[in-house]
């Protein structure tokens, strides 16, 4: 059975047949009832929304949905503010991050919405500056020949300049690096893992770390895509779906970030 009533709490309000988002859920004679199995996507929004706490859900474990007293959970001013603050992170300090705070990171993008709840996104984290190193090497390595074909991206030189004169232009000096993972058949794979990616970048400022998008890793791993998922040993059917480098941040924004005008249309 996929869901279960406590008829004795129920108090038929049908919120949780409004807030199924596949419609498996219905009202019956006793109350509500699952039409199916199959449609249902795990969301666990009729456990959720129930005021009365008299929904249960196979897939679905009530001890681990946190109750919250209020919503919205923080007021409008600072959830602006915290959005706002949010940087690109380049520059960072060399010092290592605990591995409970990396598990930290990953753990909070899991949250992120995702393509029909389809989720399926994994991370490797590299913890060990010499393989960052590694990595940085190839993709300059592949920057050259890319160079040298005639046919490359307009900022290969400067990066490869700036790598002979001693600087990190991949990794900027990050100690660890991020890598998010999805099945290759998976249709949403690099919209779910763009949300949770942003969703680890937001929590990384409050956790006191700095993060930034590898795009230049990212343009090499298209490229190389078996050398990486060999050298990050990715499982099988998985393919490199984002990264984002993560370290103590050293530098310190003392203003808002601000963004070009609003551009606005309304559609009568």
């Amino acid at each position: 059975m996929l869901i279960k009533v406590d008829t004795d709490s129920c108090v038929q309000c049908g919120i949780c047949v409004k807030a199924c988002p596949v419609g498996v859920i219905t009202f019956g004679n006793s109350g509500p009832e699952a039409l199916s199995e199959n449609g249902c996507n795990r969301c666990g929004h009729c456990v959720a929304v129930c005021p009365k706490d008299a929904l249960r859900h196979r897939y679905v474990d009530i001890s681990k949905q946190k109750v919250i007293d209020s919503y919205p959970v923080i007021d409008a001013e600072t959830a602006e503010n915290f959005l706002r603050s949010r940087r690109s992170i380049r520059y960072y300090k060399k010092k290592s991050v605990p591995r409970e705070q990396l598990l930290q990171l990953v753990d909070i993008a899991r949250f992120a919405p995702s393509a029909s709840n389809s989720q399926s996104v994994s991370y490797y984290i590299i913890e060990n500056r010499t393989v960052l190193d590694e990595l940085l090497e190839s993709v300059m390595e592949w920057m050259e020949k890319q160079i040298a074909t005639g046919e490359f991206h307009h900022s290969f030189p400067i990066h490869v300049d700036s790598w002979k004169n001693g600087k990190d232009p991949v990794f900027r000096g990050a100690p660890h690096l991020i890598v998010a993972a999805a099945p290759r058949e998976l249709k949403n794979r690099r919209d779910n893992t763009v949300l949770n990616l942003a969703y680890l970048e937001l929590y990384a400022g409050s956790a006191g770390l700095g993060s930034c998008w590898a795009g230049l890793f990212e343009f090499f791993a298209a490229d190389n895509e078996e050398f990486v998922s060999k050298r990050l040993g990715l499982k099988k059917g998985l393919v490199l779906s984002g990264a984002v480098m993560v370290g103590f941040s050293a530098e310190r924004y003392l203003k808002l970030v601000e963004r070009n005008q609003l551009q606005v249309s309304w559609v009568e």
